[in-house]
């Protein structure tokens, strides 16, 4: 609703109706002064996507405190008190990646944990592994040294030494059994086979990805490595807007006996499940900040329990929306909490290699 003052005018400015109170009975514009301030603005533009007079507070209190009501309230058509869902997670999802890339997570974050010390097993482990290369190339005069530097426990062994392998010397993007410096080396072995020996179009796509990539990795390890997680991260929203109707599905298949759900009822659920999280996960994220940041033990301790009560959130959400017993909605969270992450990991994969072809 508009707080500009109503102009003493009362033709319309929008169609040229005399209004006969505030609102044109014939375009439904205010009749207000058209001059406004930036703060007027701003707090229109605020109402517009929220509703913020009333239904913005309704629909969070009742998503935050009531798990699978709001959901049901939308299904029997009591939607006028209430942000509409697609609205809802456009504004949620908006909010949640502005904070979450301008406080929490960013590439170079991400990159100060390379440079971190690596522990007594992490060592091992690596020991463990260059001497498995050596068994196999045991003239490998760069593996021997990597070993001594390895089992030198005077200096500090860094995760960014875990990185390096015997290919390169460096950081190593491995997506085919080939190890081809330039796109060139790779054409002329190429041709040398049989044409029914060579890679198929999947193959090669993989192999000028790992070459293009490996070439960015030892110009500037740090900085490729920093870029290219950077493209992942902005991918995450797409990657989550993808999965909707993935999740959807997965309900329907799960629930496919209850036929008075139709598709767009699960759809539904699952976006009022989503904004949930997005609002859990800020509340996590910030105690995991303030824990680092203060070290405040107590705030980690909070965000931990914080994430079971996020399943438990999905359970009681399933149980009132699909009113079933509590024993086969507990069975039926377990199947739909494993199909998701599934299909996660699986659009998670794509977005890698979809990152990694566009780096």
């Amino acid at each position: 609703m508009s707080h500009a003052p109503q102009r003493k005018e009362k033709d319309c400015l929008n169609c040229g109706t005399i209004v006969q109170g505030k609102y044109c009975q014939h375009c439904g514009q205010a009749n207000v002064e058209p001059k406004e301030s930036f703060w007027h603005m701003l707090t229109h533009f605020f109402n517009d996507i929220t509703h913020f007079d009333g239904s913005f507070f309704t629909t969070a209190k009742d998503l935050l405190f009531k798990p699978g009501f709001l959901s049901k309230e939308y299904m029997k058509g009591r939607r006028v008190r209430y942000l509409h869902p697609i609205r809802l997670y456009v504004f949620t999802s908006a909010i949640f990646f502005l904070l979450f890339f301008a406080f929490f997570v960013s590439g170079e974050s991400i990159m100060t944990n390379v440079d971190q010390p690596v522990t007594l097993e992490e060592r091992n482990n690596y020991i463990s592994k260059l001497e498995a290369e050596l068994k196999k190339d045991d003239g490998n005069k760069w593996l021997k040294e990597r070993i001594a530097f390895a089992k030198d426990t005077s200096h500090t062994l860094l995760n960014t030494d875990l990185m390096k392998t015997s290919k390169t010397n460096g950081l190593q993007i491995s997506f085919s059994d080939n190890d081809y410096k330039t796109f060139a080396a790779y054409d002329s072995a190429q041709q040398l086979k049989p044409a029914a020996e060579r890679d198929g179009w999947i193959n090669r796509r993989l192999s000028m990805i790992e070459i293009r990539m490996n070439q960015k990795m030892a110009e500037n390890p740090k900085v490729a490595v920093k870029k290219f997680v950077e493209i992942v991260l902005h991918r995450l929203p797409y990657m989550l807007l993808i999965s909707l109707p993935f999740f959807a599905l997965i309900l329907k298949l799960v629930y496919w006996r209850r036929k008075q759900f139709y598709y767009a009822d699960h759809g539904v659920f699952t976006i009022h499940l989503y904004v949930f999280t997005f609002l859990v996960l800020l509340l996590i994220l910030a105690l995991q900040k303030a824990e680092n940041n203060f070290h405040w033990n107590f705030a980690g301790t909070i965000a931990s329990v914080i994430i079971f009560l996020l399943f438990f959130y999905m359970y009681a959400a399933m149980l009132r929306f699909y009113e079933q017993s509590k024993l086969k909605t507990f069975f039926k969270f377990i199947l739909v909490n494993i199909l998701a992450f599934a299909m996660m990991l699986i659009l998670f994969v794509i977005i890698i290699f979809f990152s990694a072809a566009t780096f």
